[in-house]
């Protein structure tokens, strides 16, 4: 689909010169309610909801005034639907519209297998991914990587009421089955340590699958990120995160290759999203009782 440039021409002469040149190729855009600045021609946004005063690199978007995002949106805390509610909602959800926000730009969610999410965005299937991502030397050949915004570690999750006496990964015994999300640094991380250990992986398209056939006894635990885990576990019987296992990752937003503006604008935006605070609010809102880490903490 091809990209329109997101922006306003601010000199109405200009416009009067160039219309009938332009009319294909230039879209106004409305700042979204509650923001009191403008949109120029760099997308830039300015006022109380603005960024830092910079102007935000120029970008392009598959739908003017969009941001059309792909996600799994059944990983809790990051991205799912609340069941009182019945919107969406969770870290990377309010992240998103906060970068969003500061873009000039409405948000489109896009619910998408994780296993295949890299090559869609890569293919232009959606603007950006953001799905609790680690940022992996692999994935960065098929995509690009926003600067970190999230300092992930793997977990392990068993059922204590069943299996009470396994307390890490070096009590599971050859044969055991543990569940994984396919296409996650999970997934690798326990192909890599638990496979050659005689270890039995059981894969899913989705994660919360793994956690209820944990829950019912059909697996002996479950790999995945921390967060997310403990999210899980925390509204599912018997279910505990015994050990927190630390693989030195980070989370980043994802962005097509062909978009290297888009890139640098969500990067500019991310910036602002912690320097002014608002990175802080959201997270003590998802992970409260934890410290923000002091490289998000903003000034």
């Amino acid at each position: 689909m091809r990209r329109r440039f997101i922006g306003v021409v601010a000199l109405l002469a200009l416009v009067a010169l160039v219309a009938s040149a332009c009319a294909k190729k230039t879209t106004s855009t409305t700042v979204p309610p509650g923001t009191t600045g403008t949109t120029g021609p760099t997308g830039a946004t300015t006022g109380p909801t603005g960024t830092t005063g910079t102007p935000v690199p120029q970008f392009t978007t598959l739908e003017s005034g969009k941001l059309i995002v792909g996600s799994c949106l059944d990983y809790k805390p990051f991205e799912f639907t609340s069941q009182q509610s019945g919107e969406l909602t969770g870290f990377d959800v309010e992240m998103i519209d906060a970068i969003a926000q500061r873009l000039g730009v409405e948000v489109k969610w896009v619910k998408a297998n994780f296993n295949t999410i890299f090559t869609a965005l890569a293919a232009n299937k959606f603007d950006a991914v953001a799905a609790a991502s680690t940022i992996t030397p692999e994935r960065q050949q098929v995509v690009d990587f926003s600067d970190p915004y999230f300092n992930a570690r793997q977990s392990l999750t068993v059922n204590t009421t069943k299996t009470p006496d396994i307390a890490t990964t070096d009590d599971l015994k050859s044969g055991d089955v543990i569940g994984v999300q396919r296409g996650t640094t999970g997934a690798k991380w326990a192909q890599e340590n638990l496979v050659p250990n005689g270890i039995v992986l059981r894969t899913y398209v989705n994660a919360p699958d793994a956690f209820t056939d944990l829950e019912i006894g059909r697996i002996v635990g479950v790999i995945n990120d921390e967060g997310s885990s403990l999210a899980e576990a925390a509204n599912r019987q018997g279910l505990k995160v015994v050990q927190a296992i630390d693989t030195g990752e980070h989370y980043g937003f994802a962005v097509s290759k062909d978009n290297p503006q888009l890139l640098a604008a969500m990067n500019d935006a991310l910036a602002a999203v912690i320097a002014d605070g608002t990175y802080s609010k959201i997270f003590q809102k998802w992970f409260p009782g934890q410290p923000v880490p002091p490289e998000f903490s903003g000034s």
